[in-house]
């Protein structure tokens, strides 16, 4: 009878100590919450829940998406190759013959708008300095000689028609005076009067330097070449049946090499087909280009001008997941992915056309969303 009761307490006392122990690890504050999941009852019709906090959907890299309207026949998939942007690129050379006698910029080395970048000694750009400094001293002199004239006819010693001439030829000396600042401003002569300073217009990187000291250069040589990469854009290949069916303004998105997604916009489409490769060209601009070079190669998706009533929506084929043999997908919310069935109608290049239960703007899961299915039969087994 004592061994009896004693192995009772013993068994009593683990238990006790056990619990404790739960208990003790449940209230750690270090302790991470996991992600739970709420299973509907049996039967119910209730959906699925999976509560999770912003910092557990960073931390398992799940990717949300909004869904836009339209299916997969309003999707136009081109490739892309980004561009620098009209206004996003510049070729610099010289403003007049001459030899390169300074560069002080490498490839790669930023350049701020309107910073030297080499000089170039030139002959004709010492005749540009010349012909202003000439112009200025026949104004002047002209200037003064009106003021002479004018003192002479207002006391009645010089006739009215030496003033009138003097007052044309200051006209014209000032006029010659403008022409000639301007032909050496825009060829950017030097203060010493001898040389050329070859000045980028816009601020951004050297991408280019075909430029070498002691070359004689012409006024049409390509000495350097600066690109803003902040100011760049996409052109995506379609084809003629295309270009109809986008308009300006129109949504778009771009995929990287690197399984990078960037959101973008359609700027313009041209209305012609090359004569060459067939296609025309959509030039779409980029939303937080970070990361993005000229040359670059992209995968481009754009939305074709449809109605608002065109039925289904076109979502990546792995933001669908088969939950208890439906198809769902997951709805971001406030506290975490509500599981959201849906019909698949077709599948296509990776997209997946799906009715029921969405509208255009909801967020979804996209990228490892199968890791919240499987929050979802962590919560069954359990």
């Amino acid at each position: 009878m004592t061994s009896r009761k004693t192995i009772l307490y013993s068994g009593a006392a683990a238990a006790v100590v056990l619990v404790t122990a739960m208990a003790f690890m449940a209230k750690r504050p270090d302790a991470p919450a996991p992600a739970t999941a709420t299973p509907a009852a049996p039967g119910a019709l209730t959906p699925l829940f999976v509560t999770m906090t912003d910092a557990q959907v960073q931390a398992s890299q799940i990717r949300v998406e909004a869904v836009g309207q339209g299916g997969i026949d309003s999707e136009i998939l081109a490739p892309g190759t980004v561009t620098g942007a009209p206004d996003g690129q510049a070729v610099l050379t010289a403003g007049a013959a001459g030899t390169v006698t300074r560069i002080l910029k490498r490839p790669g080395d930023p350049v701020n708008a309107g910073e030297t970048v080499a000089i170039v000694v030139s002959r004709e750009g010492a005749g540009l300095a010349a012909e202003r400094s000439v112009a200025a001293a026949r104004a002047s002199l002209a200037r003064q000689q009106l003021a002479r004239e004018k003192r002479l006819f207002e006391q009645g010693v010089s006739p009215r028609q030496d003033y009138e001439i003097a007052q044309t030829t200051l006209v014209a000396a000032e006029a010659e005076a403008r022409r000639a600042n301007a032909a050496a401003r825009a060829a950017r002569v030097t203060r010493d009067g001898g040389s050329i300073a070859v000045v980028s217009p816009i601020s951004g990187r050297l991408t280019a330097a075909p430029a070498s000291l002691g070359a004689f250069v012409q006024p049409e040589t390509e000495l350097f070449r600066v690109a803003d990469p902040r100011r760049i854009q996409v052109e995506a290949a379609i084809s003629a049946a295309e270009i109809g069916r986008l308009r300006a303004g129109g949504r778009a998105s771009i995929t990287t090499g690197d399984g990078r997604e960037l959101n973008a916009t359609v700027r313009s489409v041209t209305p012609a087909v090359d004569m060459q490769t067939r296609q025309a060209t959509a030039v779409l601009s980029i939303l937080g280009a970070e990361n993005l070079a000229p040359g670059q190669l992209v995968k481009t998706r754009l939305f074709a001008a449809v109605s608002e009533t065109t039925p289904g929506f076109a979502v990546p084929q792995n933001a669908v997941q088969t939950v208890n043999g439906r198809d769902m997908v997951f709805v971001r919310t406030d506290k975490g992915f509500r599981a959201q069935p849906v019909q698949v109608v077709r599948r296509s290049a990776g997209r997946v056309q799906v009715t029921g239960g969405l509208s255009p703007g909801q967020m979804i899961a996209t990228d490892n969303a199968f890791l919240l299915k499987s929050e979802l039969g962590k919560a069954e087994a359990e």
